[in-house]
């Protein structure tokens, strides 16, 4: 499964919003040395209740919008 998210480093909080059918993912952690990139993995595995290991970042490492690929079973 691929999902779309916006994130947004820095924030105060650490949330995963679903809204209007959009994910944004609001981290505390910076957007430097990929600890923004870390938590994001972190965040979108607790949020669908899967392993660290079944969420990669397919697309938008560099970037606020990535495309985020979650392994489901198997």
């Amino acid at each position: 499964m691929r999902i779309d998210v916006l994130v947004k480093p820095g924030s105060r909080k650490n949330e995963v919003v679903e809204k209007d059918g959009e994910v944004i993912i609001f981290t505390n952690k910076r957007a430097h040395d990929g600890e923004a990139n870390r938590a994001v993995v972190e965040m979108v595995a607790k949020h669908y209740g899967v392993a660290k290991g079944q969420v990669r970042i397919f697309r938008g490492e560099k970037g606020r919008r990535k495309v985020v690929e979650i392994f489901l079973g198997g």
